[in-house]
């Protein structure tokens, strides 16, 4: 099984927590000279905070979670490997250094997928993982990681009759808060929620579940822009 909690993946994936430092600081020089297009330069910018939306990657995704989900079905190994993958996940949400080379489109698919490799390889991530990963990394689709782990959460719940929620906080949420926001959901949807969290900073208030396509948003920052567009077309 992989573990790599924050406190983890620092303590005994210190190893390849360096190397993506290290790699990173060397690439980061070139990407800033490379002459990009202004357009393409806010985009990188916005991938990198982790705040760009991945809607683009939703059907890359799917597609690739499908896969995997039937390998690791055929396998025995659903559990193992979507422990890996919420791990890698949570890991890529808590180190920037991580999101930067996997989003950089100046760094190559083979670096990437070493990238991967070695944080997986220090988590002790399953063989099925870290193949799936290289593979991953060599079809250029390194940054569709986030949509393949939310794609798989949906199907592993699925499997248990249960639905996948992501809620969105700019705050991570208190024990009592996840519960309270599980007790809601179950009430809304009739089925037991399986619940994994987001934080985003730029939401900057309030909360945003996304259940399959739907969106509920309740958002601070939803809700100033509305009031923005009320404003702007008021006499």
């Amino acid at each position: 099984m992989c573990v790599l909690s924050p406190a983890g993946f620092e303590r005994d994936g210190s190893r390849a927590s360096l190397f993506v430092r290290r790699f990173f600081n060397a690439v980061l020089p070139f990407e800033r000279s490379r002459s990009l297009p202004r357009r393409r330069v806010r985009h990188i910018n916005r991938t990198v905070q982790g705040v760009a939306d991945d809607s683009r990657y939703t059907d890359v995704g799917g597609r690739y979670a499908q896969a995997l989900f039937e390998l690791a079905d055929e396998a025995g190994a659903l559990a193992l490997v979507e422990a890996d993958l919420k791990a890698l996940s949570r890991a890529e949400q808590d180190h920037a250094d991580l999101r930067r080379v996997l989003a950089s489109p100046m760094v190559s698919h083979e670096d990437k997928g070493k990238v991967l490799i070695a944080v997986a390889d220090a988590a002790g991530c399953a063989p099925l993982t870290k193949n799936f990963l290289g593979l991953l990394a060599a079809n250029l689709r390194a940054a569709a990681l986030p949509a393949v782990t939310k794609a798989f959460a949906k199907l592993t719940a699925a499997r248990r009759g249960a639905v996948a929620a992501e809620v969105t906080s700019a705050l991570p949420l208190t024990a009592a808060q996840a519960d309270g926001v599980a007790a809601a959901l179950r009430q809304a949807l009739g089925k037991d929620p399986e619940i994994t969290t987001r934080v985003d900073p730029t939401i900057l208030g309030g909360l945003k579940v996304r259940v399959g396509s739907r969106l509920f948003d309740s958002s601070l920052k939803s809700k100033l822009d509305h009031m923005k567009f009320a404003l702007t077309r008021a006499p």
